[in-house]
This record gives C-alpha cells, structure tokens and sequence, in this order.
C-alpha cells in the first residue's frame, strides 16, 4: 500500500514539472522538499522516469526513422494504399519541413525529463536512505539516459540548450537560454556516460525485465556515441572504445544472445527475452504503442486487399489492426529483403490487388508490432527495443570495419538467424555482392534488421553524410537538412534560441 501511494506522489512530482515551453517548469520546493523521504519515494521516481521516456517512444522512432528511405507513397503503383490523408508525416521523409511543419516539435519534449533527471540526480547525490547498490544503480540510470537524451537532441538539431540542474526556482514564462555548440554537447553526453558507467561499477544486472536502463544499456549508447564520433574526427581511438564498450557487454552479460527466431523477439508473450538489453515496456490495461497506429491499417481498408502468401482475402475480424494508416512502408523497402529472408514476413506486410488468380501488390505496411487480442480488438502491447543483441553484434562489425578488422564473425551470426535453414555460404560475408564495401553491407543488414526501430536515419548520418544523399531525398546543395527545424512556438517561447542555419530564420 505505501509503495503505491509512493509510485502516485512520484508520479504527481513528475507531472508538476510539465510545460508547453523548453518542459523546464520548475518543481515547486514545497513539493520537492516534501519528497525524497523514503527508499520507496526514490523507486517511485526511477519507475516515473521510465513512464515517461515511454511517452517519448514515438518521438523517438521518429527522429530515428522518418526521414530515412522506409516510408513513403509510391504513385507509380496507382490509387493510394493509405486511404488518408498522410497529415504532414510525408514533409518528413520529402524533406519539406519548416518552423511551421517541423516534424517534431519542441525538442521532442525530451527536455521533461531531462528535468526529471536532472531532480533525480541531485537528489541521489545527497541522500543517505538508500542501500549503496541501489544508490549506485540508479544513479547509472540517470546519468545514461540523460546522455541518451542529450545524443538524440544533438544528431537532430546538433546545439542544443545545456540544462544538467534541476529547475526548482527558474520562472518559465521568462526562460531565455540558448543552445550550446556541439562540442560542449558532447562533452557532456561522454561525461554522463563515464559517470553512469562508473555507477553502476560492476552491477550488470536487468531490472525490471530489462524496461529499466542498465549498465549494458549505457555501454550501448557508449558504443553508438564513440562510432559517431569516430567518423568526425574521432578516427581510430574512438573507434577501439567504442569496440571495447561492446565486447565488456559479452564478456560480463553472457546470458545475451540472438534468438533463434527473429518474430520471437518481439513477441508479447516473449518480454525481456535474451536478445533484449533495453526496452520500452508496454502492457495490456496499462499503456499500449499508440504511435504505432498510423504505420497500420483501419479495418475498412484492409479488407480490401489480399495476402498473396496466404493466398487469402484480409478479414476484419482476425486482421483488426485498428489503425488509421498515415505512413505506409515503401514497397521497395519490402522489396530489398529476399523471400528466404524471415525478418521480410516478420516484419512488414505486404497487401495486394487480385484478378482472376494474378496478384498484383498494392502497398506494405509495418508488422513487426502485433499485439494481442483483447476482447475482439487490437492492443499493441509489444515492448519497443531500444537496444537488442543483433544491434551489438553490428555495432561491433562496424567498430571493426573502421579498425581494419574483419567484421564477418558478428555479420554472419545476424544473417545465419535470418535466413534459418536457408543460410548458405554464397549468403555469408564476403560473399554477397554488396559486401565488397563493408560499409555499404553494414548498412543493409541494419536496414533489413531493424525496421521500426527509429535507427536507420540515425545510420545514414553516423556513418556520412554521403549516404543520407544516396539513399534519401536530402540533397547534398541543401546540406543543411541532416539537422531539423526549430519549431516556431519554441523560437517565440525563447528567444535566446536562433534557427538552425539553412532554414528561414525567425
């Protein structure tokens, strides 16, 4: 009973913070003074800031999706698939955006709980009620996910505002502050991952079925932040910690490991499986993937079309995907997967057109989030990876391909799962003509293995800009497009911040 009237005081700290601005309101100190009394409180808080990255997950996948080369209408095939209005979400991945159009607006609202943590940290720092490992383990989780966040601001609008200190006394009506250059981002985003990893020490542990951040998690996004960095200077060194941050993974969480069938790793019934190192947690009567509606069909659309595998007509009774389909997958990212490849029927579905015994496809929509059947509808109660072990394994590919290694080891293992009892030589690396640049093979396996996971446009800029050219509508004369606009309301909110070069100023 007290542990729940915890988590509901957490829960209410967390929402005293919120705003239309920069989301920097502060907590009022009454509130905030009367807090962090108990163990209990503080395992509240942890709990809330996890419900609240949840509610970032769709701005997430956006930010790391959208405008890469997945989604889109293709007019060649005929009549739209989608059957509405796409809203706006086609100016992100036709490159169109604008202060009035901006895709994702107010930083993502990433800067919640960037407060929260920020409150967080401060308070584990001088607090004496809690055991010295669950101290520690949370103040590893704060300080990753605040570089997390801090990472995905900057790969979007590159400077961004510095804010590490809890807003307990700042009136938000007359915040100003301006961004930071992206050096001091960082340095701020490596800071805070030395930090985590040194508080969480030798603490490898899962909690929370791994729904809470954790040590491996950290050395996740230590490897992502040092491979991007590599590419920008960084060279060699950071490619080596980047690679010494994956391998401390395997050599301290044996128990990770690829799943034998790429659908089971997604599963509603398979949560925190071995493959999984952080996820968002969704659950039946608790929260669903809500985002996920518009990348899926409304029954009256579906029914329209057919399942050429299945030689069927969809049905609206087992095929009740209850969405309002705005962002069809692209029929030529369906096409790049090989029919022996699972990961292709895993994770989209194609619709087709029929006459006479002819199928002819229509359009593709994303699969990989089930749900499950409650009370004769769709919930989407699928955990949303955050990072998985077949992201490891490329991850350390690609480490090794910048240090001159070769990377086939980790490649293999991802396509061996992949194709299943197809897997054969000519498929393994080197042998596929597109493994004659390692680059461009890492790419394509990252591509077909993680659809809607809001990494493939993060991939294409990591790896240069080159690639963001070749394979997305952003133009290398319009370079300034690899970051994204600045809302209006956030530019009126706080002038101290100025639009990102390229774009009409405010």
């Amino acid at each position: 009973m007290n542990k729940n009237i915890c988590r509901i005081l957490g829960a209410v700290l967390l929402l005293s913070a919120c705003s239309k601005k920069l989301d920097l309101t502060p907590v009022s100190n009454l509130s905030n003074d009367s807090y962090w009394k108990t163990p209990d409180q503080f395992d509240a808080f942890v709990s809330g800031v996890h419900t609240a990255f949840r509610n970032d997950a769709g701005n997430l996948q956006a930010l790391g999706e959208m405008r890469s080369d997945i989604f889109g209408t293709e007019t060649a095939l005929g009549p739209s698939f989608t059957g509405e209005a796409s809203q706006g979400t086609e100016r992100m991945w036709l490159q169109t955006l604008d202060q009035d159009a901006p895709g994702v607006g107010n930083f993502g609202g990433f800067y919640f709980n960037i407060n929260q943590l920020n409150l967080l940290i401060t308070n584990l720092n001088k607090t004496g009620l809690l055991s010295i490992t669950n101290r520690n383990y949370y103040l590893g989780v704060a300080y990753g996910m605040r570089a997390f966040y801090y990472f995905q601001l900057l790969r979007s609008w590159g400077g961004v505002i510095i804010q590490t200190e809890p807003a307990l006394s700042i009136n938000p009506t007359d915040l100003s502050k301006s961004a930071t250059n992206t050096n001091e981002v960082m340095k701020l985003i490596k800071s805070d991952i030395d930090n985590s990893v040194n508080s969480f020490g030798t603490d490898y542990s899962f909690r929370n079925s791994k729904g809470f951040w954790s040590k491996a998690a950290t050395l996740m996004l230590k490897a992502e932040v040092y491979l991007w960095t590599s590419y920008r200077g960084g060279g060699t060194a950071d490619a080596t910690i980047a690679k010494a941050a994956l391998t401390d993974i395997q050599t301290n969480v044996p128990a990770l490991g690829l799943l034998p069938n790429f659908a089971d790793v997604f599963a509603t019934t398979n949560k925190g499986n071995k493959e999984i190192i952080f996820a968002v947690r969704y659950k039946l009567n608790e929260a669903n993937m809500d985002f996920v509606r518009q990348f899926i069909p409304q029954s009256g659309l579906i029914s329209n079309f057919y399942d050429s595998v299945g030689n069927r007509q969809f049905d609206v009774n087992t095929d009740n995907w209850g969405g309002l389909l705005r962002v069809p997958v692209k029929v030529a990212t369906f096409r790049q997967f090989t029919d022996t490849d699972t990961r292709k029927w895993a994770t989209i579905q194609p619709a087709y057109t029929k006459n006479g015994n002819a199928y002819t496809i229509a359009g593709a929509f994303v699969k990989k989030y089930q749900g499950e059947q409650n009370a004769g509808a769709r919930a989407i109660t699928n955990d949303f990876p955050v990072y998985r072990f077949a992201d490891l394994l490329l991850l350390l590919a690609e480490a090794k391909v910048a240090l001159g290694e070769d990377p086939a080891t980790e490649i293999n293992l991802v396509r061996a799962r992949a194709y299943g009892p197809a897997y054969m030589n000519a498929l393994a690396y080197p042998n596929q003509t597109i493994d004659t640049d390692p680059k461009e093979a890492l790419l394509k396996e990252r591509l077909l293995e993680f659809v809607f996971e809001g990494k493939r446009w993060y991939d294409l800029r990591r790896m240069g800009d080159n690639y963001v050219y070749e394979y997305t509508l952003v133009k290398s004369s319009e370079a300034y497009k690899l970051l994204w606009p600045i809302d209006r309301n956030t530019l009126t909110n706080n002038r101290a911040l100025i639009q990102n070069p390229g774009y009409p100023q405010f």
